[in-house]
Parts: structure tokens; sequence; C-alpha cells
């Protein structure tokens, strides 16, 4: 695939009624609607789980990068059993621990520390998302 033209694709996990899965959620609307939206395609963990074609094929042939609310680790494992390999894997309570004063709270819609840590978040993964689209590895 072209690198002019090559899309990251970011794959939250699902996180029902968990913070932490919300954050997940939001981190990845962020990076698509906000902070790198030219650069960024997504799938939801369903369609994987369901093997999808479109979906299977999009983390088959694009670089993905894997957003978990827990150790569980859902979403990469769901994109590796569906044939995919996770080119950078993170779990959201990195991104806590390293912002610890802004504590997610929130399963429906995050809290305003939840919203401003997803930003933040996004912002630290503009950088993985800028090197997947260009071609490097992790």
């Amino acid at each position: 695939m072209d690198n002019a033209k090559r899309r990251v694709v970011v794959l939250p996990c699902s996180g029902i009624g968990k913070a932490y899965g919300a954050l997940s959620r939001e981190i990845a609307y962020e990076l698509a609607e906000r902070v790198r939206p030219e650069k960024i395609a997504m799938t939801c963990l369903p369609l994987l789980v369901i093997n999808d074609p479109d979906a299977v094929r999009l983390v088959k042939e694009n670089p993905v990068i894997t957003i978990d609310g827990c150790p569980r680790e859902c979403a990469k494992k769901s994109l590796e059993a569906a044939g995919g390999e996770a080119s950078h894997a993170c779990q959201t309570i990195k991104f806590f621990m390293a912002h610890k004063d802004l504590k997610p709270e929130g399963v429906t819609q995050l809290n305003e520390a939840g919203l401003k840590l997803a930003k933040l978040a996004a912002e630290e993964l503009a950088q993985t998302v800028d090197r997947l689209a260009a071609g490097e590895k992790q």
C-alpha cells in the first residue's frame, strides 16, 4: 500500500460499564476526529469477533493500534484471533498513571478529568500514528 494513503487502524476495547473502557473509546475518537483524522481508520471490536470480511481485511492490511481498558487486553486478543497483529498496544491505565490528577469516571460519558486525559493520551499517541502511517515499525 502506498504510504501516502496508509491509514492506521485504531481499535479500542468495548469496556462496557467501565470507566477505563470508556476512556479507550474516547482516546480513539480524539485521534480519529481531532488529532489525526487524515491518518486514522476505525473499526469496532465486534466486527472482528464475528470475522466480518471488511473489518478483517482492514486490520490485516494496515498497522493497528489497540487501546485496552484493562489487563485482559480484549482488543489486542480479538485482533490476534482475527489474524491481525498490533503494531502498538497500550492500556488506558498507562495514561492515568502518568496523569494521576485526571481520574476518569463515568461509563457512558466521561467526567471532565476523563475527557482531558483522553485528549492528552491522543496527543501522546499522535507520534506513534505518524510513524506507523509513514511505514516505520514500532
